[in-house]
């Protein structure tokens, strides 16, 4: 209970210490009863983990606080119904306050615990599969079987593009986005294998990692 709430707190401390033991350090003096000291580091890696872990375990709670961020986006009194495209910008909006500490927060996701790269792929597969699936959710997409891979495929292929593009180009990231979706009409009707799926996902972090100049 007491670590889910202290990780609660240290997200919004993300923006002024990014995604470090120190943000979760300084957690309780955001309690309601805050404490006079910021955790010792012993207290934060028995709560988070230990060295790197504990900054991954931020890294999620801040990711899923993102996504729960989606579901603000305002429903068009005309149209009646929200778009992909509305929900994602509000996505990558979630990530403006923060973008600096962005590049180095997915390389260390997509890094392995102990050892050398090669990277990992799943952390970047669940991430923007995860913003595919929320989006289209909110969206009210009812599609099944085949078709549903499909879609979330192209979602995924699109804001994991947009995300990329964002780090590099944020005054042009929605314009990409809006032509990011569009140009994966054509994947969301021809992808019907989940490895496939896995690929789109996959180009899309790995250049997220390259850009970041965090690893080579």
């Amino acid at each position: 209970m007491l670590r889910n709430q202290l990780l609660q707190l240290a997200v919004p401390l993300v923006r002024t210490h990014g995604f470090t033991r120190e943000a979760l350090a300084r957690s309780v003096l955001s309690l309601p009863t805050p404490h006079e000291q910021p955790l010792s580091d012993a207290a934060v890696s028995s709560l988070f983990g230990q060295g790197d872990d504990a900054r991954r375990t931020l890294i999620e709670g801040w990711l899923d606080e993102a996504r729960e961020q989606m579901r603000t986006v305002s429903v068009p009194v005309i149209q009646g119904t929200v778009s992909v495209r509305d929900i994602l910008e509000i996505r990558l909006k979630v990530n403006e306050p923060v973008l600096q500490y962005l590049p180095e927060a997915f390389a260390l996701l997509a890094s392995p615990a102990s050892g050398l790269p090669p990277l990992d792929p799943l952390p970047g597969l669940k991430h923007v599969s995860k913003v595919a699936d929320e989006a289209c959710h909110i969206a009210g997409d009812t599609s099944v079987g085949p078709a549903w891979f499909r879609r979330r495929a192209a979602v995924a292929a699109a804001y994991g593009a947009a995300e990329l593009h964002q780090l590099t180009s944020p005054n042009t990231a929605y314009e990409f986005l809006a032509h990011a979706l569009n140009a994966t009409q054509k994947v969301d009707s021809t992808v019907s294998e989940v490895g496939i799926f896995g690929q789109y996902v996959w180009r899309s972090w790995a250049g997220i990692i390259k850009s970041s100049g965090v690893l080579p």
